[in-house]
């Protein structure tokens, strides 16, 4: 017998959470802080950028905000509406991500072997 609501959902993780390790950052949220930054940089409001971009107020949002995966036409969109090329946009995003895992230790494998990640490079596969 469980104290759970009937209709209340239980979360059974893929793997274990490793308490020790951080979290590695999400594509999608470095994405959507760097539009935001830039939209904010340029003091333009999610409208403008939205109606300039083609593509709703509500989504542009969610994207900003991490919340929605967005198609690389959606982020061209979006990178274009601020001025910026889709490259401009991954690189600043890319430059994000260097800085956020810069100061952890060498990522290993299942067996304990470190990899090399070197992160000169960027591959996005879909």
């Amino acid at each position: 017998m469980t104290n759970r609501a009937p209709n209340e959902a239980r979360v059974i993780p893929l793997r274990p959470a490793d308490p020790i390790a951080p979290r590695e950052p999400l594509w999608r949220d470095l994405v959507g802080d760097v539009l935001r930054r830039e939209r904010l940089a340029q003091e333009r409001t999610l409208k403008d950028v939205a109606e300039a971009a083609r593509i709703s107020m509500p989504y542009l949002s969610e994207v900003e905000r991490g919340r929605k995966e967005a198609s690389s036409e959606v982020l061209a969109a979006a990178a274009h509406a601020l001025g910026l090329g889709l490259g401009d946009l991954l690189s600043r995003a890319q430059g994000e991500l260097i800085r956020l895992t810069s100061h952890r230790g060498p990522v290993r494998s299942r067996g304990g072997a470190p990899v090399s990640s070197s992160h000169n490079g960027l591959c996005l596969a879909a």
